[in-house]
């Protein structure tokens, strides 16, 4: 029974980890480019009025293809208002959040995600 437990228990912790893949729970607005041992590169496009679902990213690097203004959510429950601007490059720490495109235009942005060697 313990053996029982134990393996259900990892089971959820992974199914949870998996649940807050960003490529899995945003299919509709993220394109994987490049997967390898060292790094995760994606494509997002949020058009306004999307909004992603809840998920996770470690340290990751963005790139703005095409800003816009967007609301970030946190677990939490606390938000906040950003304006990305196009050709900026942004540095983010691991992060847990949902982000919808509150403004008029299309935002697009390709994101590098960094592993741990």
């Amino acid at each position: 029974m313990k053996i029982g437990f134990t393996a259900l228990f990892v089971l959820l912790l992974a199914t949870t980890a998996w649940a807050q893949d960003p490529a899995a729970v945003n299919a509709k607005f993220i394109k994987v480019t490049l997967d390898n041992s060292r790094v995760r590169v994606f494509e997002s496009t949020l058009q306004p009025g999307d909004k992603e679902a809840m998920h996770s990213h470690p340290a990751s690097i963005i790139y703005v293809l095409a800003g816009g203004k967007f609301r970030n959510h946190l677990p939490d429950g606390k938000t906040s208002e950003a304006e990305l601007k196009t050709g900026d490059t942004i540095y983010r720490e691991p992060v847990t959040h949902w982000a919808e495109n509150v403004g008029t235009t299309t935002i697009r942005l390709v994101l590098v995600e960094l592993k741990t060697p």
